[in-house]
């Protein structure tokens, strides 16, 4: 199944969500789905990338396994972003009243589906 397939059907699926973008290892775009800005979504997932690059490295201290994924809060959004195997990151931006709990359903979902068309 092709990235944007994947991507867009995660957006459709999941209320609330504007957004979601399979990013590499160095935060670059490999394909997005996007109702809103998709320049604003390219920068939102290479800073989240970053963030979630610091996070793994914190958790190694801990002994706690590998980090999957992170839900950041703003006065505005959410924002989920994952790991996808060993080089890539999912990222899906979500309004401020979406259910994060089903939205993280469907994330992990399209993790696993990513993984399987990348790896």
């Amino acid at each position: 199944m092709p990235f944007k397939t994947i991507l867009r059907e995660l957006v459709e699926t999941t209320h609330g969500a504007n957004g979601a973008i399979l990013a590499d290892w160095e935060g670059e775009a490999v394909e997005q789905y996007c109702l809103t800005d998709a320049f604003e979504l390219k920068v939102t997932a290479a800073h989240k990338g970053i963030i979630l690059n610091q996070l793994k490295d914190i958790l190694v201290n801990f002994h706690s396994g590998d980090l999957r994924y992170a839900v950041i809060t703003t006065e505005s959004q959410h924002v989920i972003v994952g790991v996808v195997g060993a080089d890539y990151s999912l990222v899906m931006t979500l309004d401020r009243d979406a259910v994060t709990g089903l939205a993280l359903r469907r994330f992990n979902s399209a993790v696993q589906l990513l993984v399987r068309e990348i790896y």
